[in-house]
């Protein structure tokens, strides 16, 4: 399996530099990011927080699909989304405080109770989500009528 690799360039301190992200390995582009716009507005700036929520609803959606594949059934539309909170963390600094998950999705033949135990396997077995295993994670997931 290939690794993946993405850059930041950084000038200036904290509260008054900018650096900007680079997806290296798709060169899909370029990122400004501050702290302040990290913090508040982010005016039409990423942070670590979205890319991280990009990642987890990405992998989950991947997931998601596979998991149900495995089940044998038919994946039909899959909508993720995932909210990552940053907060102070009490022994100094910020930590991302929570990712919470929102999972909808259409499956042909597929009952609540049977979906709400796939969609669980699929989070739990995310590889995003086990890199993320240190942070609460909480999923709301949901079967399209």
């Amino acid at each position: 399996m290939p690794s993946r690799d993405a850059t930041t360039r950084w000038e200036g301190d904290l509260q008054t530099g900018g650096g900007t992200v680079t997806l290296d390995s798709s060169n899909a582009g370029q990122f400004p990011v501050t702290f302040p716009a990290r913090t508040g507005d982010p005016e039409g700036m990423t942070s670590p927080e979205e890319l991280i929520a990009a990642a987890h609803s990405s992998c989950l959606a991947m997931n998601f699909t596979g998991t149900i594949k495995k089940a044998g059934y038919t994946p039909g539309t899959v909508d993720v989304s995932a909210e990552v909170t940053l907060g102070p963390d009490p022994e100094g600094g910020f930590k991302i405080t929570e990712i919470a998950i929102t999972l909808v999705a259409k499956v042909e033949g597929l009952d609540k109770d049977k979906f709400a135990e796939l969609a669980a396997t699929a989070e739990r077995t995310c590889p995003v989500t086990k890199a993320l295993a240190g942070t609460t994670i909480t999923l709301d997931a949901s079967l399209a009528e």
